[in-house]
């Protein structure tokens, strides 16, 4: 099987804008919807479901960040930086949404900013050190798989801003999947030592996948994504030992709090500054 075989067959039923990430788009996704939630919508549920999604993106944003003046190339600098932005995007959408259905009424900035890493409800798969370039592909075909089957079941959303988030985030997440599938087969299909590197990315993916399908239940069309993209690479999704406990709840790893003081050091070394 060719790679571009690999790529088209992902994006069958998806048009072709959906190659191309959205991050620097001037399109309102949510014009014209309307923000009252419906009659029998649980807004402490919808609040939990955002503010989860949310800090996905926002602590995925971040370690792509870090690849900025350190990619291979320049073409895939600006393609993570794309990538990330999308993810920001996507996160500012989810907390404002979550600060309208909480009760707190809390902006974008109060979610990102000033909660603590026990307050955040990210997987950790997201939080995890960046790597190198095989193992920030492989996370991000893991990731983006996972969240574009959530988000592709999320456009039916009793709640319309959600579902609306859904749909601009599922054109965002074709892509993204596109892209990491692409290096995935490019580097595990490649030299001797691209593939060692690919297979060692893939072994340390492994043990966090389990908490991805134990937060939503997309496993099936999940692992058929990964196996067609891995064995195509010439390097099967190892089965890993899950790790105890899960970011959904409030459980992380050693390395989302330094992220997190990273992000936040401005914001609250100067918490009334308006930019």
């Amino acid at each position: 099987m060719s790679d571009d075989h690999v790529y088209l067959t992902l994006a069958e039923g998806h048009d072709d804008d959906t190659r191309w990430a959205y991050g620097t788009g001037f399109e309102d996704p949510l014009h014209g919807v309307d923000t009252g939630v419906p009659e029998g919508v649980d807004m402490g549920e919808l609040a939990r479901v955002c503010v989860a999604l949310a800090d996905d993106a926002l602590v995925s944003a971040q370690r792509l960040a870090e690849w900025t003046t350190r990619a291979p190339e320049l073409e895939e600098e600006v393609a993570l930086a794309n990538i990330g932005l999308d993810l920001l995007g996507q996160a500012r959408l989810l907390y404002s949404r979550a600060g309208q259905v909480d009760g707190t009424g809390r902006d974008e900035d109060a979610y990102a900013y000033f909660r603590d890493a026990d307050d955040f409800r990210n997987v950790r798969l997201a939080e995890l050190p960046v790597g190198d370039f095989a193992f920030t592909v492989a996370r991000l075909l893991v990731l983006s798989a996972w969240r574009l089957a959530h988000f592709e079941r999320l456009t039916a959303s009793d709640d319309p801003v959600l579902a609306a988030i859904a749909a601009k985030g599922v054109k965002e997440l074709t892509y993204h999947r596109q892209y990491a599938a692409e290096w995935v087969v490019r580097l595990g299909d490649g030299t001797p030592e691209s593939h060692h590197r690919m297979r060692d990315a893939l072994e340390h993916v492994a043990p966090y996948v389990d908490e991805l399908f134990t937060a939503h239940d997309v496993q099936d069309e999940v692992e058929a994504v990964l196996k067609q993209v891995t064995e195509t690479a010439g390097v099967p999704l190892p089965v890993g030992r899950p790790q105890p406990g899960s970011g959904r709840d409030g459980h992380h790893t050693e390395h989302l709090t330094p992220l997190l003081v990273e992000l936040q050091s401005v914001a609250r070394a100067h918490p009334e500054a308006t930019w």
